[in-house]
């Protein structure tokens, strides 16, 4: 059988890029190697390269994303993408693999464009029907009322970059003399910022998937962070239990399960997402979905399909499977 080559992308050009190179080494470590060679591939803004068993840093060429290695030039037959944030998370690259013909394993360039922008994908979702904290959005260099926003959202609040992830900007502000440091803090991220109130409930993540075009659903992990929220120390830095499968009712399982799975839907995603909801008097309502979610050794991905009874091995390669049998 002649093994497939797999690029692995990792990398980007935002606050993520470390997160991002540890998700990608772990998918690196994980495929399996009977079956495929495996490339990694660094997107940085410093350059595009693949680095080779001799830690050589072999320049990718843009205009067919090729390199080479061992003595050949090698077209990935698909592309493994891990990169969070930009380019990797917001469709950037999916449209250029899209243009260029390479399969790939997480959405298209529109859903994973859509997604990442939470503002527009809360108001796409809102008018299906899916349960949504109240928001106010705020763009840098237009006026704002502090009290307006108080007012629509209440007071404890999410302050939060439109276009980031891993918690990066984020604030939750109980007081009012603390809501414009927040904003602040939040437009270092990005101009466009969303203000939300903050519910009061049980916070799970669900983990979504296809496989030969069914869409499966994982168990969903309960969020426990030390702090006051799931920032990034939470996340990363061991600031948090996360619990699978999470300790919530049969029925409250049943609920955010189909709720993911109809978003998934919805949004024509592929690949793995990972879609965050508050439950809250048993209603789960949707904090943001996320089309490259974090596969490294700490993030939530990897421990939900261990406890759906698949090896990380098992799981990478029916993401780079289903990439395959795209059109």
């Amino acid at each position: 059988m002649t093994k497939k080559h797999i690029a692995v992308a990792m990398g980007g050009y935002s606050s993520e890029a470390e997160i991002s190179r540890q998700s990608g080494e772990i998918v690196c470590n994980n495929l399996d190697s009977e079956k495929y060679k495996v490339y990694p591939v660094h997107i940085l803004n410093e350059g595009w390269f693949y680095l080779n068993d001799q830690s050589e840093k072999i320049r990718i060429d843009r205009s067919d994303f090729s390199f080479k290695a061992g003595g050949e030039k090698i077209i990935p037959d698909v592309v493994f993408n891990t990169i969070h944030g930009t380019p990797g998370e917001d469709g950037y690259m999916a449209a250029y693999w899209d243009l260029l013909g390479i399969r790939q394993t997480s959405s298209g360039f529109y859903p994973a464009a859509l997604s990442f922008n939470k503002r527009d994908c809360l108001s796409v979702l809102k008018h299906f029907g899916i349960h949504c904290a109240n928001s106010y959005y705020v763009n840098q260099g237009t006026d704002y009322d502090l009290e307006t926003i108080v007012k629509t959202t209440g007071l404890p609040c999410f302050v939060k970059p439109n276009r980031a992830g891993s918690s990066f900007g984020i604030s939750k502000v109980h007081d009012m003399e603390d809501l414009q440091p927040a904003i602040e803090k939040a437009f270092k991220e990005d101009p466009e910022i969303i203000i939300e109130t903050a519910l009061n409930g049980t916070e799970v993540s669900v983990g979504a998937f296809r496989k030969q075009g069914e869409i499966i659903i994982l168990p969903p992990t309960e969020i426990v962070s030390e702090n006051d929220f799931f920032d990034y120390e939470a996340k990363y830095l061991g600031k948090s239990q996360e619990i699978t499968p999470a300790r919530i009712s049969d029925e409250e399982t049943v609920a955010v399960q189909l709720e993911a799975k109809r978003i998934y839907h919805l949004l024509n995603m592929n690949g793995v997402t990972r879609s965050d909801f508050i439950i809250q008097d048993g209603v789960p309502f949707f904090i943001e979905t996320n089309t490259t979610p974090g596969l490294s050794s700490e993030s939530i991905v990897p421990k939900m399909a261990r406890e759906a009874g698949m090896t990380l091995t098992e799981f990478f390669g029916i993401l780079v499977e289903e990439a395959l049998a795209k059109k």
